[in-house]
């Protein structure tokens, strides 16, 4: 599957294989990140699985990827989240951030300029992919924000930038 490898703005300046956007010392690429809402204001984590290529085990956003060069974020995303939990949800993107983190256990490189997206679910179970995720739950924001500080090494190095955006745009929310 190709990227869209990204200039320091974000702008697309061609693509190349996943795998080689990934290796050492990795090239800078789209991504997106979704994190979807319940009514009780929890967030949506996933486990990563196992078997993922870059920081498995590890707790991050609802789901992430990477969209095709030239493809809708919100597109994509959509396809990514029904892939990975069996679910819809209206999506809206509401900010970007970019980031570089090496992943010391597998030696991939994630340097991306990462689109967030947003969503609410309100009555569908989540069904997720046990090739993708190995575990799921719900947590209040405060909460995720206490275990970010007090075990950063449990959760993925982007989920933080992710928490980051989502919070400023709720704060500017009336």
């Amino acid at each position: 599957m190709p990227v869209e490898l990204v200039d320091a703005q974000g702008r697309a300046v061609g693509a190349c294989p996943v795998a080689q956007a990934h290796t050492a010392p990795g090239l800078a690429h789209r991504a997106f990140s979704v994190l979807l809402f319940d009514g009780a204001e929890r967030v949506l984590l996933q486990r990563r699985a196992a078997v993922k290529t870059r920081f498995p085990n590890l707790w991050t956003n609802t789901c992430c990827g990477h969209p095709a060069p030239g493809q809708p974020v919100v597109e994509a995303a959509a396809v990514r989240l029904y892939e990975e939990f069996g679910l819809s949800a209206a999506l809206t993107e509401i900010g970007v951030f970019s980031y570089r983190a090496g992943d010391p256990a597998t030696g991939r490189v994630e340097h991306e300029w990462d689109h967030v997206l947003i969503g609410t679910l309100f009555d569908a179970a989540p069904q997720p992919d046990p090739d993708e995720i190995s575990d799921y739950a719900w947590i209040g924001i405060d909460t995720l924000r206490v275990g970010l500080a007090s075990d950063p090494a449990a959760y993925t190095p982007w989920l933080s930038g992710v928490l980051d955006v989502v919070e400023d745009v709720l704060s500017k929310t009336p």
